[in-house]
């Protein structure tokens, strides 16, 4: 995606950014630079304002928390790769 027009920073970095930027995440230097861009590329801005409604939405739409089963076997799930995964790292050793 590009409008055509040379920038300092590329469409394909600021897009692959965009999450960290809308999230509050990047840093000053990249924050600065996307600002900048998403001020002159009106195809990398129109596909932020997207990422964002996004965002938004899934935002109201999560507010409800799992049921605690869910939870229970889902923590489980994960303790058991990280076992899995500790026992794989330790046969390579």
């Amino acid at each position: 995606m590009s409008c055509g027009e040379p920038h300092e920073t590329p469409c394909s970095e600021v897009l692959e950014k965009v999450y960290l930027y809308l999230d509050g995440e990047a840093d000053s230097h990249d924050r600065e630079h996307i600002r900048i861009h998403l001020d002159e590329c009106a195809p990398c801005l129109r596909k932020y304002g997207l990422e964002q409604a996004v965002k938004a939405l899934v935002a109201r739409s999560c507010a409800e928390t799992a049921p605690v089963d869910l939870r229970d076997r889902v923590l489980l799930k994960i303790q058991q790769v990280r076992i899995e995964i500790d026992h794989v790292e330790f046969r390579a050793e």
